[in-house]
């Protein structure tokens, strides 16, 4: 811990944030959801996303430990904790996304750190550099089927699935937390294309936004 620079980036201080998709709303609006609606989006900003890199073994030991969760056991596995609140994604061989409500992140990271002693890892804070967004509905499968190369039938993207594929002409992190929503892990300069990808695709079914 003495060799590596942490700092927590949610200060006290009174200083207005927005969302990456504020800019968004203002420019290309937010329509309600109505009665129509076949897909709802929602945006979940300012969660704290951390991206930890290492060995598997000693990884899955000091999440158990602090976070109360396992790795997944597979690639492209996505396990959550009992609440849906915290989860764990596989990434790579030796890369996890680990996203939790906001604030926690800079104490997770130390005692995470302090968990992991002197192993071989890394832990990186994305916060600020993404966000998620959610889809629900009966045709958000169907708009995803118009927006990614990745197969999103049942049969091919279960329950407790992510993926990094490409949406567009940019990359998403594609995640399925439960039967009935979607999550798209989006970096916050790609936010706005996205966004209005998604309005626009999303037209056919009425789509609405929340929040």
């Amino acid at each position: 811990m003495s060799n590596v620079a942490t700092f927590d980036t949610r200060t006290e201080a009174k200083i207005p944030v927005e969302s990456p998709l504020a800019y968004s709303y203002r420019r290309s609006g937010a329509p309600a959801p109505t009665g129509k609606s076949r897909v709802v989006l929602r945006e979940r900003p300012f969660l704290g996303h951390l991206i930890l890199r290492g060995g598997a073994i000693v990884l899955d030991e000091a999440v158990r430990e602090v976070l109360g969760v396992s790795l997944p056991g597979e690639p492209q596995g996505l396990v959550q904790d009992a609440d849906g609140e915290r989860s764990v994604q596989w990434l790579s061989p030796d890369e996890w996304l680990v996203i939790v409500p906001g604030g926690e992140e800079f104490t997770l990271e130390n005692r995470l750190r302090e968990a992991l002693g002197d192993a071989h890892f890394a832990i990186s804070n994305a916060s600020g550099g993404q966000t998620l967004v959610e889809l629900e509905g009966e045709a958000a499968r169907e708009l995803l089927m118009k927006s990614v190369i990745y197969d999103v039938h049942p049969s091919q993207f279960p329950v407790g699935k992510g993926v990094t594929t490409v949406f567009a002409k940019t990359t998403v992190i594609l995640r399925r937390p439960d039967e009935l929503r979607w999550e798209l892990v989006v970096r916050r300069s790609f936010a706005d294309y996205t966004y209005r990808w998604l309005l626009d695709a999303g037209d056919e079914y009425g789509i609405g936004v929340k929040g």
